[in-house]
């Protein structure tokens, strides 16, 4: 009976809803059925790219509606191509109007973030560079932000960037913005920290979760290390452990899966491997099927 208490108490579901990424659904379906298609696979909550285009707008949100599933955040769309770090006005401007317009687009929508990865640190952009010209850029924007009632969610990617939990959770706080919070990526961290780590470390900083896996590999031809991105719990992240870390924080809100896209079948598994993870229940090594 005890063992039996203690599995039941260890995978009780997170309450976290499941969302997944626009640019996995079927490219061949139509708006309106790949809305249909996300809900139909179970997830309750969809993200959404920047759509500067109103008709189109108004268009997303219609399919929404009548799928029945929330766009809950707005993927910034210009933020790599015309980082908020450059040296150039012209560049930054570009990127600013793209994150106001994502904004726009989070307010239409009932989104309540936008993410956005501050910076790149490139062989032009020293790190310190970046670290000021990104907080000037998002500081113009938390205003905007704030009278629609958007939080500006800053994600950590492989940009050479605030590379530790420590930084990023000091980054946020020069803020002193409840506008400005953590968009934590599980997958991201992997080549050079532990997920549970950081999200212990970033706490209620963190506003929405990416979640996708992460392989390392010894590649039996060439006999080198080799990094892949996985289906969830292909690869080598503990997910028990990001049960656990999640559960330590009080983590409420929304976990989006980003991984390649798929048919409706696909986007299912996708959805059952997500619910396993907010369950306690997808171990790490490998193990997901039924």
């Amino acid at each position: 009976m005890m063992v039996g208490a203690c599995k039941l108490f260890a995978a009780q579901r997170l309450p976290i809803a499941p969302a997944v990424e626009y640019s996995m659904l079927p490219a061949s379906a139509s708006m309106k059925d790949r809305f249909q298609i996300a809900a139909d696979a179970g997830f309750e909550r969809i993200e959404c790219p920047t759509t500067p285009n109103q008709a189109e707008a108004e268009a997303m949100k219609d399919g929404a509606d009548k799928a029945g599933i929330k766009i809950h955040s707005v993927m910034n769309m210009d933020h790599w191509k015309y980082p908020l770090s450059s040296a150039d006005p012209v560049v930054v401007e570009k990127t600013l109007e793209g994150a106001r317009t994502s904004i726009r687009n989070a307010h239409l929508w009932g989104a309540s973030t936008v993410l956005i990865v501050p910076a790149v640190v490139d062989s032009n952009t020293r790190y310190q560079d970046a670290y000021k010209r990104s907080q000037e850029s998002i500081r113009k924007l938390v205003p905007l932000a704030e009278q629609l009632g958007v939080i500006i969610a800053l994600e950590e990617v492989w940009n050479k960037f605030l590379l530790s939990p420590i930084e990023f959770a000091a980054y946020i706080d020069t803020f002193q913005s409840p506008w400005v919070r953590a968009y934590f990526d599980v997958g991201n961290v992997v080549l050079y920290g532990y997920p549970q780590d950081w999200i212990r470390t970033l706490g209620s900083r963190i506003v929405k979760l990416h979640i996708k896996d992460f392989a390392f590999r010894r590649d039996p031809a060439t006999q080198k290390n080799v990094t892949e991105w996985v289906g969830l719990g292909e690869g080598d992240i503990d997910w028990p452990a990001i049960y656990s870390a999640l559960t330590d924080i009080g983590y409420r809100g929304t976990a989006t899966v980003e991984l390649e896209g798929g048919d409706a079948a696909y986007l299912k598994e996708c959805n059952r491997r997500l619910n396993l993870i907010l369950s306690g229940d997808l171990p790490s090594g490998k193990k997901t099927s039924s």
